[in-house]
């Protein structure tokens, strides 16, 4: 299997949705949240989005696109390996965003394809409200190199080995988490719940989403925050490095460096390390 030249420019939408609360809370609860913040439709100033909410109304035009553009045998294979997020500011209820998905880049990797896309969401009056550059391998697939892939802002100031942790969280991950957030996320893809298709995959087993395993990070590096859920996140990005098995434990390591910006490691119980990840407020 090889990924298609000439993808790097193509562009699939726009796609228009309408956020409500009801998604806004669900796709908190999916991940165990429960400040009043997510959750409280009388709070003052309305509801606070999680940070990684984008992906949820992401997702539909990741599916599309990789459906258009590479087909179903492909898009089964694909994992989680980047993720860049700039929140221009976050989503509220009753917003309109309209949101476009247009590749990047595409660049062999050792376990497969790498294929970046962007997308890029604006509401009714053409104001950005989030920019994600999201990158998938896709195992097992070969490519010919196409586009620049750019060097991601916390590369240069993050390296596995050196982070000096301030905090340690311990978070436990059901069996049934995948299915829980598939669901309260809007985010389906099979590999994630279905034992069969991760198999065919290439995968020993479902594994729990590259985003619920970012967005729980990002959620105990909030509760360590001064402002806690309250944090107005400017922009954040992961490098995906293993895989996080269901059922299983999460562990969490947060320290900042340079002010302003967290730091994050998420290890398994095996010591090996999941994701490494940089968090920066406004």
């Amino acid at each position: 299997m090889k990924i298609p030249v000439g993808l790097v420019g193509t562009t699939v939408g726009p796609l228009t949705q309408e956020i409500d609360a009801r998604w806004i809370m669900a796709y908190a609860a999916g991940l165990g949240e429960t400040d009043s913040a997510y959750l409280d439709t009388l709070r003052p100033g309305g509801l606070v989005p999680h940070p990684l909410f984008p992906v949820a109304y992401e997702w539909p035009l990741a599916v599309e696109s990789r459906a258009r553009q590479l087909g179903d045998e492909i898009a089964l294979r694909g994992v989680h390996a980047t993720h860049d997020l700039t929140l221009h500011r976050p989503a509220a209820a009753g917003d309109r965003l309209t949101t476009t998905a247009t590749v990047l880049a595409v660049a062999p990797r050792r376990a497969g394809a790498y294929v970046l896309t962007r997308y890029e969401t604006r509401d009714t009056r053409g104001e950005r409200v989030s920019t994600t550059d999201y990158g998938s391998v896709y195992l097992g697939v070969e490519c010919e190199p196409e586009g620049r892939v750019p060097s991601p802002p916390w590369e240069k100031a993050q390296g596995e080995g050196d982070l000096a942790p301030e905090w340690t969280d311990e978070i436990p991950i059901a069996a049934t988490l995948a299915h829980v957030y598939s669901e309260c996320a809007r985010i389906w893809n099979p590999i994630h719940t279905d034992t069969a298709v991760a198999r065919r995959a290439g995968l020993p087993a479902i594994i729990l989403h590259g985003t619920a395993t970012l967005a729980l990070s990002v959620s105990a590096a909030l509760r360590h925050a001064p402002d806690g859920v309250a944090t107005s996140v400017r922009r954040l990005g992961a490098r995906f490095t293993g895989m996080v098995p269901m059922p299983s434990r999460l562990r969490v390591e947060g320290g900042g460096a340079p002010p302003g910006v967290v730091r994050l490691r998420a290890t398994t119980p095996d010591r090996r390390t999941a994701l490494v990840a940089w968090m920066e407020a406004a």
